[in-house]
């Protein structure tokens, strides 16, 4: 099945308020995103990859260890990425339902700790690439960082919640403040409802 760039579920003014502008959504979701649908398009075609899903050819083009990972990887990767980025965020971040703070301060010990190691995860990824709160294979629910556009599902993981640290995703409203980026990701971005429909 072909790539499609999925609209976004609010309007591109709709996070001025929460810290990500307007501008950055154009660039981000218009133009970034788009072209991995594009590319991913053109290089999935007449491939043995063309008619399966984005999952399918993230899990069967990842290489473990590879310093570059082919075209098909990095595209079918980031238009998964950006998807659920979407997703993960709200104009209306709200409070966190019950059950996922419970399992967060089971996991991490509070709420802050896991945002504090969140944080310190995208902050400390060197060059491009992604934080995740992830739930592995044994149901244990942690924070990793991936680079480039290596997500979850390559480890058979169940991506929770992710944060976009490549550059384009902060630079306009942030500049190279990445780590305030992060914290107002946490405080007042991240839509917690659909978060805790991952659990």
């Amino acid at each position: 099945m072909a790539f499609e760039l999925p609209d976004l579920p609010y309007a591109h003014d709709a996070l001025a308020g929460a810290g990500m502008s307007k501008e950055t959504l154009e660039f981000h979701h218009d133009i970034h995103h788009k072209a991995y649908v594009d590319n991913g398009n053109k290089l999935i075609a007449g491939t043995e990859w063309e008619g399966k899903s984005v999952e399918e050819i993230v899990k069967g083009t990842y290489q473990a260890g590879a310093v570059a990972q082919s075209g098909i990887f990095n595209n079918a990767s980031q238009h998964w990425n950006h998807t659920e980025f979407w997703q993960m965020m709200s104009p209306n971040s709200g409070a966190m339902p019950g059950a996922l703070e419970k399992a967060l301060t089971e996991a991490f010990g509070s709420v802050d700790k896991f945002k504090e190691e969140f944080g310190a995860a995208g902050a400390g990824q060197f060059g491009s690439g992604w934080a995740w709160l992830v739930k592995d294979g044994d149901g244990a629910l942690k924070v990793t960082k991936t680079e480039n556009g290596v997500n979850p599902l390559c480890f058979g993981q169940t991506a929770l919640l992710g944060c976009d640290v490549w550059e384009h995703s902060y630079y306009i409203d942030f500049r190279n403040k990445r780590p305030a980026y992060l914290t107002n990701f946490l405080d007042k971005l991240v839509n917690w409802e659909y978060v805790a429909s991952k659990l």
